[in-house]
């Protein structure tokens, strides 16, 4: 469903429950990065009204997402750390094409953004999968079908926007990347990617 080219080492899960606190951490972190990704899309492109319509809600799941975290970590009196550098969104950046059209650049964004969301759907649901914890699991699983949507949204406003064959070759430009890209980082249970 994702098209994601490497799946993530199932060990991950395992690194992810030793700390709560971290990946907690670091999911809050990528809900509120997501917020305003979405609402720069707004911002840079007023005109495009699907783009507008769509993601204005999405802004709000978002941040609604970000609160829920919190939530969460205030019931398990754990504290919100300090945000992180994302390595593995500062690599997608650097793949982006630069310097073309204003369309060109949009585009780029939107792909990056959909290939953010595929790879958070698909660590949610291995969560969601295997986590000893079966309240976590459906608290996963719900991130995961919302992450999934996205996803599917992000992929459907480049194609709205851009050359559909384009789309299609740049996108599988960006699975390849991603998945040799992976391969590069280090495994670590306080990231979600």
């Amino acid at each position: 469903m994702l098209g994601l080219k490497l799946p993530t080492d199932p060990r991950w899960v395992n690194l992810a429950e030793r700390d709560l606190q971290e990946i907690l951490t670091d999911h809050a972190y990528c809900e509120q990065k997501a917020t305003t990704t979405c609402i720069s899309l707004i911002q840079q492109n007023p005109n495009r009204k699907e783009l507008v319509k769509e993601l204005t809600p999405v802004v709000a799941e978002e941040w609604g997402h970000f609160q829920v975290v919190l939530k969460e970590m205030e019931k398990r009196n754990l504290d919100l750390g300090m945000q992180r550098k994302d390595e593995y969104v500062n690599k997608l950046l650097k793949f982006m094409n630069k310097g073309g059209s204003r369309e060109d650049s949009l585009i780029e964004r939107l792909l990056v953004s959909a290939l953010i969301e595929a790879r958070s759907c698909e660590r949610f649901r291995l969560l969601s999968l295997n986590m000893e914890d079966e309240y976590f699991k459906d608290f996963y699983h719900k991130f995961m079908i919302s992450e999934a949507g996205h996803y599917r949204l992000f992929l459907d406003l480049a194609k709205l926007y851009g050359d559909e064959e384009k789309v299609k070759v740049r996108w599988q430009e960006f699975l390849d990347y991603e998945a040799e890209m992976i391969t590069t980082l280090e495994l670590r249970g306080d990231r979600m990617h």
